[in-house]
């Protein structure tokens, strides 16, 4: 071969792999895909190619979003996901049986991964990069295809992937999570399709039960197009969209989540728009069998029996609060539910069952003739009439104990009729029929003093009258103290705000719109509760989305507080202090409405097992910086010297980003330019994070919002409440622990376990110093906070801290105000005192 020639083989050797790493979505059989070369789909939506995960230093060969930054999470599919290459001489290609196969490097003699197919005329296969984010091989002029990594998914859902049951072929798609996020190996978590009665998907845990889904054909139209298909030959669900400028992906995270992302091509991040098994009732079997769970509940026990069951073993179920024993039925051998005068119990609005254990009697009954079905077997222990969209009423009975019932707050689930025995059923029709003897009871008892009712009415109309007049007054002093005595309607929201100008920039909001924005204070909306009120999400007309803090009229946060709140807020601007749209002083309501943060507060992170693997350390880190820079804005940088006076995990709020924002400042206090502290002789805060001189003498400073800092410090690094810390000392707090296993030189042992061995122990061992410092029992001895930003920002000799304050629990029976962590109640002094 002379040089002429070898010049121009090596040309067009270079076009070649120039033309392939650029350009192309396609690899042919005379082709070698290597590390550095990139198939991008033809409207550059998707791209494959060799990456490494997060920290990982292993080689995956995989798909990803293409215009948007490389990161772990625009990963949507690994080939190679247990089996990594190390080192970059990894190479897939198309073999001369038509498969395809990745190799780690040319030495190999088997390949790491491969389609496991083998095809005639296999010099006739294409394989090619669609812009579904779907790969796959394609044999001869009619393009068959042969295989396709749609049909093998890891942990991500795209739109136009079936997941289910191949019946022709055995092929069953489902995802697996992810093992870390420097691991896309096969985790511990998956979705998959419970064939079983009506089918069903379940994320499990390994082989266990995790969540549950909505069962076939019961799903409710949503902002997607899905598809449900039950037929002889396949049982599978997809879903797609029409707007081609949002990605989104439906993916088992490694925390065991199930998560639903959007985003825009220009997003920063994923917005998380709907995920399960982050709620204790979406726990599958939390409660047992038989049961309900009710997520409403927050004060009492969530689990409660079904209508003629009582629960299996009540010393577990009341004081230990553990329903897994699920219930039984009240007497099981004296009374029989077959032919002996049984009926059904209506139980209202709740996720339906679980359907292993379930049949579709007929898909198309009303409920009198389905309540006839399930009658005439003794087998069946309940039935549901439901409406199939685009068909009639189907009828669905159950054989068996009934797994899984959750009560629906928003209203979307399925009334179930269960079956008790004659007994039960005489029971509550008597209790319904006293009901009924109490309403004729009353009527009669209307009618008579009828005549006094209208006189009644009259006085109350009058004193009602005068008691606005009173209250308007009041509201008009509230108002002016807050804003001035002159104000004008500006034309932000058309009518629906009043907006003054003379003392701060605060909007003053019509209670209609607040009503309209919350859907009149619906429970779905409420997203927060304590002894000040409740939290309501709300959307103005405008689209914009706002927290509204509705006080309660026996709430401990007065006239004063409100308007020390209105008024703080709305002069204090910065990036990790929650900002305050505006405010409602109307009738009996005092409303603030903030800005809404998605991301909740920062302490249902910290304390949920599931959803604090989401804060790995850089962003634990991150969250401890902001959370420093705006108390450091309060005490030095603002107009002000603002002490918060009740800092705390709770009133710590995150947004979309996980970025940190103080809030809740209805407690705070200004102090002059020469006062260093003040003293008052009404407490308030939260017990656990009040600094000592604060909690005994009443006596607050900078330095108090240091000590609170140092608490939550402690909080963020070890995962653990300092009010319900437990652990085998009872008498440590978690200041306590913390300071002993300092002093043995094992602080590390404290660090959250969801943690791992992700986070960097030098970062970690000096936060922990520093929260050592700030809750040190002297306040001269504690830092001021422009110190602590400067020791998180730089490696600067820390002095030794001192012992804390708290190190011991107090018992019930002592004097002292301070009552100590021991307290059972998590809510700020104000609001006890409020009950």
């Amino acid at each position: 071969m002379d040089a002429k020639t070898i010049r121009l083989y090596f040309a067009l050797l270079v076009l070649h792999r120039l033309t392939l790493s650029t350009s192309t979505d396609t690899i042919s059989i005379s082709q070698t895909f290597r590390e550095g070369d990139l198939l991008v789909s033809k409207q550059n939506k998707f791209a494959l190619g060799f990456f490494s995960p997060g920290n990982s230093s292993y080689r995956y060969l995989g798909i990803w979003f293409y215009k948007i930054s490389f990161q772990t999470d625009t990963v949507v599919w690994v080939a190679n996901r247990d089996n990594p290459i190390t080192g970059s001489a990894g190479f897939l290609s198309i073999n001369k049986y038509g498969n395809l196969v990745l190799y780690g490097n040319k030495e190999e003699k088997f390949p790491i991964w491969s389609a496991n197919v083998s095809v005639d005329l296999a010099n006739t296969c294409v394989a090619q990069l669609f812009d579904s984010g779907n790969f796959a091989l394609f044999q001869g002029s009619r393009r068959v295809i042969v295989w396709q990594s749609f049909d093998h998914p890891t942990n991500t859902l795209l739109p136009g992937m079936r997941l289910g049951l191949d019946k022709r072929t055995g092929l069953n798609r489902f995802l697996n999570s992810w093992k870390s996020t420097d691991d896309p190996g096969i985790g511990d978590y998956s979705l998959k399709l419970n064939p079983v009665g009506s089918p069903a998907f379940f994320l499990y845990d390994g082989s266990k039960p995790y969540w549950r889904g909505t069962p076939w054909p019961c799903g409710r139209p949503d902002i997607f197009n899905y598809s449900y298909v039950n037929s002889e030959e396949e049982i599978f669900f997809s879903y797609s969209h029409d707007d081609s400028s949002v990605l989104f992906q439906l993916m088992v995270h490694e925390s065991g989540t199930l998560l639903w992302v959007s985003r825009r091509e220009s997003d920063a991040n994923w917005k998380e728009f709907w995920s399960a098994s982050k709620y204790r009732c979406d726990s599958y079997g939390r409660c047992g069998a038989n049961s309900v769970c009710d997520p409403k509940n927050v004060n009492i026990y969530e689990c409660s029996c079904l209508p003629g069951y009582e629960p299996k073993f009540p010393r577990n179920w009341f004081p230990m609060r553990d329903g897994s024993g699920g219930c039984v039925r009240k007497r099981l051998k004296s009374s029989s539910v077959c032919g002996q005068g049984e009926g059904f119990v209506k139980v209202p609005q709740v996720k339906i069952p679980d359907t292993s254990t379930a049949v579709w009697v007929n898909m198309s009954m009303s409920r009198v003739d389905c309540e006839q079905e399930c009658y005439k077997d003794c087998s069946c222990s309940a039935y549901a009439s439901i409406k199939i969209p685009g068909e009639a009423v189907a009828c669905l009975a159950w054989y068996g104990d009934l797994m899984d019932i959750v009560d629906l707050m928003d209203h979307s689930g399925y009334d179930i009729y269960v079956r008790v025995d004659a007994i039960e059923l005489a029971e509550i029709e008597r209790s319904n029929g006293f009901l009924e003897m109490k309403g004729m009871l009353a009527f009669l008892v209307v009618s008579v003093s009828s005549a006094w009712f209208v006189i009644i009415l009259f006085v109350y109309l009058w004193l009602r009258k005068r008691k606005k007049r009173v209250k308007n007054k009041s509201n008009r002093r509230l108002f002016d103290s807050i804003n001035g005595p002159h104000y004008h309607k500006d034309n932000f929201e058309a009518d629906d705000i009043q907006t003054s100008r003379s003392h701060t920039d605060l909007a003053f909001f019509n209670l209609s719109t607040i009503s309209a924005a919350t859907d009149n204070f619906s429970q779905a909306n409420k997203i927060g509760q304590g002894g000040f009120g409740s939290v309501y999400k709300g959307q103005l007309t405008n689209g914009k989305e706002v927290a509204v803090k509705r006080l309660s009229k026996n709430s401990g946060q007065g006239a004063e507080e409100f308007k020390n709140e209105a008024m703080l807020i709305a002069k204090l601007q910065h990036r990790n202090l929650v900002k305050l749209l505006g405010c409602c002083i109307q009738e009996e309501e005092r409303i603030l409405i903030y800005e809404y943060l998605s991301n909740g507060s920062l302490d249902l992170f910290l304390f949920d097992t599931t959803r604090s693997s989401f804060l790995n350390w850089s962003k634990r880190y991150k969250i401890i910086v902001g959370i420093a820079r705006g108390i450091l804005y309060l005490h030095q940088d603002s107009r002000w010297r603002i002490i918060h006076r009740d800092l705390k995990s709770s009133n710590i709020l995150l947004d979309a980003e996980m970025k940190p924002k103080i809030s809740d400042f209805g407690t705070a206090r200004i102090l002059e330019d020469d006062q260093i502290q003040h003293k008052t002789h009404r407490v308030v805060g939260t017990y656990g994070y009040m600094s000592p001189e604060y909690a005994v003498l009443g006596k607050f400073s900078v330095k108090s919002d240091v000590f609170s800092f140092g608490v939550i410090l402690l909080e963020i690094i070890s995962g653990k409440k300092s009010n319900g810390f437990h652990q085998e000392d009872p008498s440590l707090t978690l200041i306590g622990h913390v300071w002993e296993l300092w002093q043995e030189d094992r602080a590390l042992d404290i660090v959250d376990s969801t943690l791992k061995e992700s986070y960097n122990s030098h970062e970690v061992l000096k936060c922990i110093h520093i929260a050592l410092l700030c809750v040190q029992e002297d306040a001269m001895d504690r830092p001021t906070t422009s110190a602590i930003i400067v020791m998180l920002d730089s490696e600067i000799s820390l002095p030794c801290p001192k012992q804390p304050a708290f190190i011991f629990r107090t018992s019930c029976n002592s004097s002292p105000i301070w009552e100590g962590p021991s307290s059972v109640n998590e809510m700020s002094i104000t609001e006890t005192v409020a009950r």
